[in-house]
């Protein structure tokens, strides 16, 4: 019998505990036409603000050979526009669709989350590792910052909320412990860290703006440690694992670690169809280590 891959994460009942990552599956449609969504407990829309940003000039993307570095600058049309083209879509597809909100300020942050709930999706993710478009720094890089959009968010919806924090957050898990005080249901860890890349034919760097963020391979052991601090310092924090997960076996890492389910992002870039295929490999993987559940391996990592 194969082994039962559903998780809960708080109030939250998923299918499975791969959730596809914002930022990678687009507005979820458009990657539903060529993938088979239903591997997936959730999908995680592309970040909207509350107005349309343009997003940064190209190139915007560039390859690192273990990974990809990415500036895009959160391109995106506006709620308004999101949720006209969004509200319909949504009933339509056969996953359930998170919202990621994106903001300036606290407030942006909840009219957008509110949107996001009116047009249908299922929890709201709060993209806390954005610039902060005043000061020029990450809301996630302060506790303080980062719990008073928690708390603007989970006064304007009543779904479940998510934290999405940098790995370049220095005291990550103080920031973690503010955002759930300030009512955020779960935390995801983590977004990209900070990049940069060069081409020495040109001597220009491979991003427009030069530092963007790195995804891929090489971001997994930085957000599998931020996972197991959290995890080991806030023992019911309910956490969603993200960064450079290729494999079943990179998924029961993350569960081992402290996470409840996770984020698979960059690998969807290159093979859309990787959810079906690293489903089996989890489902390879528990059944080797005589697991009847995801649940029976979730936090289960062993102390020296």
């Amino acid at each position: 019998m194969a082994p039962d891959l559903a998780v809960q994460l708080g109030d939250l009942r998923l299918r499975s505990p791969l959730i596809a990552a914002s930022g990678t599956v687009g507005s979820v449609w458009e990657w539903a036409d060529v993938a088979d969504v239903s591997v997936f407990g959730a999908a995680v829309a592309k970040s909207v603000a509350p107005e349309e940003w343009p997003g940064r000039p190209q190139p915007r993307v560039a390859p690192t050979g273990t990974g990809m570095l990415n500036g895009i600058g959160i391109q995106n049309p506006g709620i308004a526009a999101w949720v006209e083209k969004m509200r319909p879509a949504i009933p339509m597809l056969d996953v359930p669709v998170w919202g990621s909100a994106v903001a300036g300020d606290p407030e942006g942050f909840a009219i957008v989350a509110k949107q996001l709930v009116e047009a249908g999706v299922t929890a709201v993710e709060l993209n806390l590792s954005c610039p902060n478009l005043e000061e020029g720094h990450l809301f996630s890089f302060s506790d303080s910052a980062s719990a008073a959009v928690v708390s603007a968010a989970r006064g304007a919806v009543n779904v479940p909320i998510g934290a999405k924090l940098s790995p370049n957050t220095p005291e990550i898990v103080e920031v973690a412990d503010a955002c759930l005080q300030a009512g955020a249901d779960f935390l995801v860890l983590t977004n990209t860290a900070f990049g940069f890349g060069l081409d020495p034919e040109t001597s220009r760097p491979l991003l427009s703006g030069g530092v963007g963020g790195y995804s891929g391979p090489g971001l997994k052991p930085i957000s599998l440690r931020c996972v197991y601090e959290v995890a080991q310092a806030l023992p019911d924090a309910k956490i969603v694992g993200c960064g450079g997960i290729s494999s079943g076996r990179d998924v029961v890492e993350y569960l081992m670690a402290g996470a409840s389910a996770v984020e698979i992002g960059t690998v969807l870039l290159a093979e859309p169809e990787a959810g079906k295929r690293i489903s089996r490999e989890l489902d390879d993987e528990l059944s080797r280590l005589g697991a009847d559940s995801v649940s029976d391996i979730i936090r289960s990592v062993e102390s020296w």
